[in-house]
């Protein structure tokens, strides 16, 4: 697997709903952005690491990442190689024995903030899934299929809610093509 090396670039909220963040994941020369989805607790979990906020260093995670890492001599990486259904594939990597221990893919990012762990995305994934990297716009481009199941039917609910219809629709049709892929006996049958 050839890899890119990807650094946290940010947390934002989608316009219109504070359930659902997005993490940045910026390549090296910061041309091309990767985009993971989190909740709303990870995006709090954010906060709290890229603000001043006294105490952080008491918090569950810096102090076992302090264990880890005053303790033993083992070196870690984390890699995200793939996506499906809607999450990214993400591992933690120890670089002497190569096990991987699989992550979502947010907690993946945030202990690679906590501990100042590299993160490698699949070069194959960020050509695919990367998207140009504008760091004065407001907006981004974000692909239908990094939204999770459960994140993808709160968005349906709402663009019903509020007579989206065309955005509705090509939420459907992401729906119907993951379910057909999980379940393709059935779209032979019919």
């Amino acid at each position: 697997m050839k890899k890119i090396q990807v650094h946290f670039g940010g947390v934002s909220e989608i316009v219109g709903s504070s359930d659902i963040g997005l993490l940045t994941l910026l390549n090296e020369d910061e041309t091309r952005e990767l985009v993971v989805t989190c909740d709303k607790q990870m995006m709090y979990q954010f906060a709290l690491r890229t603000q001043p906020v006294s105490g952080v260093d008491r918090l569950l995670p810096e102090v076992l990442w302090g264990v880890i890492h005053n303790q033993s001599e083992i070196t870690f990486e984390i890699d995200i190689n793939d996506i499906i259904d809607g999450e990214y594939s993400a591992f933690l990597m120890n670089q002497d024995t190569l096990e991987e221990i699989p992550m979502r893919a947010s907690d993946a990012i945030l202990l690679s903030v906590i501990g100042k762990i590299p993160v490698y995305a699949d070069a194959e994934l960020m050509r695919r899934q990367g998207v140009a990297y504008h760091p004065q716009s407001s907006g981004m481009s974000l692909p239908i299929n990094i939204i999770s199941d459960q994140m993808l039917q709160s968005a349906l609910d709402k663009a019903v809610k509020e007579e989206n219809y065309e955005l509705a629709s090509l939420l459907c049709d992401e729906m119907r093509r993951r379910k057909n892929r999980q379940h393709p006996m059935k779209e032979q049958k019919s």
